[in-house]
């Protein structure tokens, strides 16, 4: 399990350390990643448009393909939806 986001490593390593996560978080501050998956968005920002990461969770097996997507991600209940998924 990893994790990607467009912060800075400053900015990942305080958020890790804040909710004790056990997984590595990869930097993508270009955002090629969030391109590439399709989860950079046009976003409303306080009336303005502006070009986000839409938060999404992928499901990626041992080979590399995609088993599930979850767009658009709310935090209250994620994991036990995720840990449901990952059930046979």
């Amino acid at each position: 399990m990893v994790g990607v986001s467009s912060d800075t490593p400053l900015l990942q390593d305080q958020f890790k350390q804040k909710y004790s996560l056990p997984f590595p978080l990869l930097c993508d501050v270009d955002r090629k990643v969030a391109k590439e998956y399709g989860v950079l968005k046009e976003k409303n920002m306080y009336g303005k448009k502006v070009l986000g990461v839409e938060r999404t969770t992928f499901l990626i097996d041992a080979s590399g393909k995609i088993q599930k997507i979850f767009p658009k991600v709310r935090v209250e209940g994620h994991v036990q939806e995720v840990l449901a998924a990952l059930q046979p």
